[in-house]
């Protein structure tokens, strides 16, 4: 339980907002080098066979029933063999070019959320990208390699065939329904790829550790809280400096700094809340006054809370060229 309960506590909060969904339908030969930077991109073949190459890393294939997960902002390519040479550049912002830099967004477009460079084409592919780290924990995605995959066996899911249905829907409330579709697509591999007893997922070893298990729990479940390493070693019955010591042989970092990380990736989320406020985020977070949350948020996003709201209003798609 305490391994599930940790995937839960990770992927309950922050979540997807507005996540670019696609229909992605090809005809070989193809090649898509996405540049897009997103931190996260869910990929699941719903027909036909798709490559997806990492920079420098292994290729993965990927088929119907299969998912894949890849995590930015390093690039990686989706083709139909890893030797095809590069047909689509897909820019950040999800803008799509040719490799000369045309604009592809007239002759690929093919109606709500459908995309590629055939809409009869045999390979069928939907991709769902978290295009903001305040929509998925840093801490997370810190723990996962550049591409990870699953056969259909190793998850079994029908939920894929639901988010392709719904993709191409152009009805109110859709783009919440999707988020939330593809926030359990993600859970679901993720949860089946933690499992896999040869994954030694540097997740899991810090959950499994008795003292640096319970010092990440007790902060994730209170993070308004004003813990000290002092006080954080009082919950768990040991001393401030072998507390600190343990932490960070474990998980690279001081607690405080984990703290404050964790603070600020909640913190992203909660501020694109449509009635959300400065003051109201802080006051959830446990700083004394917004101008105190302001500068933490700062030190650690590079911007302010505002302007990380304004930052994430609205992206671009494939479709829009």
């Amino acid at each position: 339980m305490q391994d599930a309960d940790a995937l839960t506590q990770l992927l309950t909060s922050p979540h997807a907002r507005g996540a670019f969904a696609l229909r992605t339908v090809m005809r070989p030969p193809f090649c898509l080098r996405i540049l897009a930077g997103a931190p996260v991109t869910v990929l699941a073949p719903v027909k036909g066979r798709v490559c997806v190459v990492p920079d420098g890393g292994e290729f993965h294939w990927i088929g119907p029933g299969d998912v894949a997960v890849a995590c930015g902002p390093d690039p990686f390519d989706l083709a139909d063999d890893p030797e095809t040479e590069t047909t689509v550049v897909i820019q950040p912002g999800q803008h799509c070019e040719s490799p000369e830099g045309r604009s592809l967004h007239a002759e690929m477009m093919h109606g709500v959320r459908t995309w590629g460079n055939d809409p009869e084409g045999p390979v069928l592919l939907l991709v769902g990208a978290y295009e903001s780290e305040a929509e998925l924990s840093r801490h997370l995605c810190r723990q996962l390699p550049p591409v990870l995959s699953l056969k259909q066996d190793e998850w079994d899911s029908t939920l894929v065939s639901v988010l392709c249905e719904e993709m191409a829907k152009d009805e109110p409330g859709q783009a919440a329904l999707l988020d939330r579709m593809i926030d359990l697509v993600l859970i679901g591999a993720l949860k089946a790829w933690m499992s896999r007893p040869r994954e030694p997922a540097e997740l899991w070893q810090q959950q499994r550790d008795p003292v640096v298990g319970r010092a990440l729990k007790l902060m994730r479940q209170d993070p308004a809280q004003s813990w000290t390493v002092e006080s954080l070693g009082r919950e768990i019955g040991l001393s401030r400096s072998a507390l600190a010591r343990r932490f960070h042989e474990v998980v690279g970092e001081a607690p405080m700094a984990f703290l404050t990380r964790w603070r600020m990736a909640l913190a992203a989320d909660w501020i694109c809340e449509p009635d959300a406020t400065v003051g109201g985020v802080a006051e959830r977070l446990g700083y004394s006054t917004p101008f105190a949350f302001s500068t933490a948020f700062k030190r650690v996003r590079g911007m302010s809370p505002m302007a990380h709201r304004r930052e994430q209003r609205g992206h671009g798609s494939w479709q829009d060229g």
